[in-house]
């Protein structure tokens, strides 16, 4: 008889917030997946747990994933976690469950801790419609096309990011957006949680510097309908995209191009700025 896959939440931050039913399943299952083994053992360590894991990650989930699943078709039981949060939600264990459901393998959720939702109910923005854009692409110009689409996004949007890309993705998110609200929330549940709920442009200015550490979550205000009706952005703006362009390996025709097709400038124009 095949067994079961758990997809359980582990705590992102304060070991306190681990719930019962969780710490349960950790006990009850014949094996562990984990993003890091590390990580979680420090987690089994502190709560007397005492299972066999297995590493689980971006690199080897092809691999990883169909001996877990045989293993699960075998008849045993399989917890899977992520090093903080809810796995599967920006995560790699979100193959898993497609290989699961592929198989005809049962999964049952434990839910636990999400930053996502965590910070967007401190975010101060507004929480009735939202969308979760994960972690943006260190690709100039996936980054470039994906803010791009959001420019005109109504609902509250929210993004991971990691503090050593942070002082960009500010950068890039006034180029893209304007002056917006958006919330800084770092190290949630931890000694030094903050919330720091201030503008695209202030942020851009006076956070950008490298100081922010720990982890990160952004929460964006959505576009206002008369925004969203208006001009995006300003020549010196696009400019400015051009020139990150550029950063990133592109000619200055290309990246004028481009800079013209993501803000209806013309290239020309964009061009003549940059020389």
């Amino acid at each position: 008889m095949s067994g079961i896959l758990y997809v359980t939440g582990t705590p992102i931050g304060n070991l306190s917030d681990f719930s019962p039913r969780a710490l349960q399943t950790l006990e009850s299952v014949d094996f562990i997946a984990a993003e890091d083994t590390r990580v979680t053992l420090k987690l089994l360590n502190h709560f007397g747990v005492k299972k066999p894991m297995v590493s689980y990650f971006e690199h080897n989930k092809r691999e990883r994933g169909e001996i877990i699943c045989a293993r699960i078709e075998a008849g045993e039981s399989c917890a899977i976690v992520t090093d903080a949060g809810m796995p599967c939600i920006s995560d790699p264990g979100e193959d898993l469950i497609k290989l699961c459901a592929e198989r005809g393998i049962k999964t049952v959720v434990i839910p636990g801790p999400s930053a996502v939702v965590s910070a967007l109910a401190v975010s101060g923005l507004d929480t009735g419609r939202f969308t979760f854009e994960g972690f943006l692409s260190v690709n100039k110009r996936s980054r470039a096309e994906h803010l791009n689409d959001l420019k005109n996004e109504k609902r509250t949007m929210v993004f991971y990011e990691a503090p050593h890309k942070l002082p960009a993705t500010l950068r890039d998110f006034y180029t893209a957006f304007g002056s917006r609200k958006l919330s800084i929330v770092r190290e949630l549940t931890k000694l030094h949680e903050e919330v720091i709920r201030t503008t695209t442009d202030y942020a851009a200015e006076n956070y950008a510097d490298g100081s922010l550490k720990g982890e990160i979550v952004l929460v964006l205000e959505g576009a206002k309908e008369s925004i969203a009706a208006e001009p995006e952005y300003t020549l010196e703006q696009a400019v400015e995209l051009a020139k990150r362009l550029m950063e990133g390996g592109e000619r200055p025709t290309e990246a004028a191009k481009e800079a013209a097709n993501a803000t209806g400038f013309r290239k020309k124009e964009i061009y003549s700025e940059l020389i």
